[in-house]
């Protein structure tokens, strides 16, 4: 998967306690928007990061974020996890924040 400056690609990494989330223009090598469940911005709205509850909360601050920036359409890249459980509802989230993919 390859992101472009129209579309970078939405990039995700799940552990077992936190949930990350990185909006990357491949084409030019920088990540435009990154989050994460242990981010200053995000400890104070998110209490536990390792449940579908903190994904959804994530998935809809990174949508907020990424359309004030100016960015409506993504490649959404799962990065190898199975889509089910913290990555549906981080998808349906940023989904409903405004992200097309």
């Amino acid at each position: 998967m390859y992101g472009t400056t129209q579309r970078p690609r939405l990039c995700i990494h799940r552990s077992l306690n936190n949930f990350s989330a990185q909006v990357i223009d491949d084409s030019q090598q920088k990540v435009i928007l990154g989050l994460s469940t242990i981010s200053k911005g995000c400890r104070d709205k998110i209490k536990y990061g390792g449940n579908i509850e903190g994904a959804k909360q994530l998935g809809q601050l990174l949508a907020k974020k990424a359309v004030e920036k100016g960015i409506k359409k993504v490649c959404f890249d799962r990065g190898g996890f199975i889509y089910h459980g913290r990555v549906k509802a981080f998808a349906e989230a940023a989904r409903e924040g405004g992200l097309e993919f």
